[in-house]
């Protein structure tokens, strides 16, 4: 099924009454599942809100989530309050300020640096994309860029939550050829 969520954060007074479809349909939801912000829609991509308020990114038909609420879910779940802003207040170079900020709310220690490479050498490695795990990727000669893994689409490429990716906290699959170290937080 090719279905394409929509949601309107006014409507129902702020809660999430239903849910429509593109091809038909609706899923009704119960309570009050009410989320602050404005939603993004990408081509065959969709955004849904879950009864917490907690979002999951998709691809309808084409995009398998790995893992789910696991160990990393505190840092994926964090970072997803700040998708389409920047809560950091820097104008440039701030993807790796965001990833010390998300790691210091969930409580954990961060690098303490602004260098996205620091990361590389942060908590322990692991072999391969996991939810939760942080992802250092190079920009090659521009530098690198670190965020946190979310997901895994089709073609095995990690989706990765980041901040400063367009000037925004932003959740989208990367090529799975740039990252070169995964680590989780101890």
């Amino acid at each position: 099924m090719n279905a394409q969520a929509s949601y309107d954060p006014n409507a129902n007074g702020g809660s999430m009454g239903s849910m429509n479809f593109a091809g038909g349909g609706d899923m009704s939801t119960g309570g009050n599942t009410s989320r602050v912000g404005k939603m993004s829609r990408a081509v065959n991509k969709s955004y849904a809100v879950n009864k917490n308020g907690a979002g999951d990114m998709g691809n309808t038909g084409n995009m398998s989530m790995s893992g789910g609420f696991g160990g990393g879910s505190g840092l994926v779940s964090e970072a997803r309050r700040y998708v389409g802003g920047n809560p950091t207040g820097r104008g440039s170079l701030w993807c790796a300020r965001f990833m010390n900020m998300v790691l210091e709310k969930t409580g954990h220690r961060g690098t303490g640096s602004d260098m996205a490479n620091s990361f590389a050498h942060y908590g322990t490695r692991v072999s391969g994309p996991q939810v939760g795990a942080i992802a250092v990727m190079s920009r090659g000669r521009r530098g690198g860029h670190v965020g946190i893994i979310t997901g895994v689409d089709a073609q095995g490429n990690p989706i990765m939550i980041s901040g400063n990716n367009g000037n925004r906290v932003r959740e989208a699959p990367v090529s799975r050829g740039r990252i070169y170290a995964y680590v989780m937080p101890n």
